[in-house]
């Protein structure tokens, strides 16, 4: 079987149930964005694998557990017949409430490693750390585009919670992975009107 079909070269794609639509269309930048997330995950997975899995391999679990959510998660938003009363239709995969507790259950069980934060951070530390909130602003955008999915087209419900919540388990872990690897947060500072007027002197 070939990868190509050719059944999109003019700008359409198919959803669950055979209807066709634009790939412009919000529903298809949705789920593709999805994709690119869980790809970030993968790459993220791949980076603590190679250079520090045995300090990560509870962090790579879950990040892993993520990528099969999400690979549901594109499965409900491919479906538009999505009907509350019916979201357990047998051979149609749904995001669950267990998917976003078991979100909720890591970050609480990452966090008592941390330390309390009183002021925001810069993305940055570790390049393991910086991936890690590339992949959250990932999160948080397709969290975005499936809100404004959701004002006019039915969707899971689900999705959104487990999203917003999926955006902070990256946030926490990434302060993490600074933490184990002797990384200190980076904190945001307001420059100083001194400060800047020396940096244009």
């Amino acid at each position: 079987m070939k990868i190509y079909t050719k059944t999109g070269d003019r700008g359409e794609t198919g959803l669950v149930g055979g209807r066709r639509i634009s790939k412009g269309d919000p529903r298809i930048i949705a789920y593709g964005s999805v994709d690119e997330l869980n790809s970030g995950i993968g790459m993220t997975i791949s980076l603590l694998s190679s250079r520090n899995g045995h300090l990560f391999s509870d962090v790579i679990d879950i990040l892993t557990d993520t990528q099969r959510d999400l690979f549901v998660i594109g499965s409900d938003l491919a479906d538009p017949g999505y009907r509350e009363e019916n979201q357990y239709q047998q051979n149609i995969q749904r995001a669950q409430k267990n998917m976003v507790e078991k979100l909720e259950e890591s970050i609480d069980r990452f966090e008592t490693e941390l330390d309390p934060i009183t002021f925001f951070i810069l993305p940055g530390g570790s390049t393991e750390a910086a991936q890690m909130h590339l992949t959250r602003t990932v999160a948080r955008r397709i969290e975005t585009q499936v809100t404004l999915l959701a004002k006019n087209q039915k969707i899971n419900p689900i999705i959104l919670a487990y999203l917003n919540r999926l955006s902070d388990l990256l946030f926490v872990t990434a302060r993490l992975v600074n933490k184990r690897m002797g990384v200190k947060d980076i904190p945001w500072r307001i420059r100083s009107i001194e400060n800047n007027k020396q940096m244009k002197t």
